[in-house]
């Protein structure tokens, strides 16, 4: 798990099964300090957060795959909370 920083929304026009109807966000990791940590990523909204909230994410497969109820899917990050202020 790891705590980022959405900072916007994805549309994608084609995409595998498992992702229709799924909303997907850019978040971008960040450091314990605060300062980002690698790349944005790409993550499967499960808590409905907005643009400009910190969210907690997880790369657990297991996850992804219940949470969007298939059991195959591509999808590697998924988000699980919204970081109270």
């Amino acid at each position: 798990m790891q705590l980022a920083l959405v900072v916007g929304r994805v549309t994608a026009t084609i995409k595998h099964a498992s992702m229709v109807g799924q909303i997907l966000l850019l978040v971008q990791p960040r450091r314990s300090d605060g300062g980002p940590d690698g790349e944005p990523l790409l993550a499967v909204d499960g808590v409905g957060a907005g643009l400009g909230e910190q969210v907690v994410i997880t790369s657990d497969g297991r996850g992804a795959r219940e949470l969007m109820g298939v059991e195959v899917t591509p999808v590697r990050w998924t988000t699980l909370a919204i970081k109270d202020e």
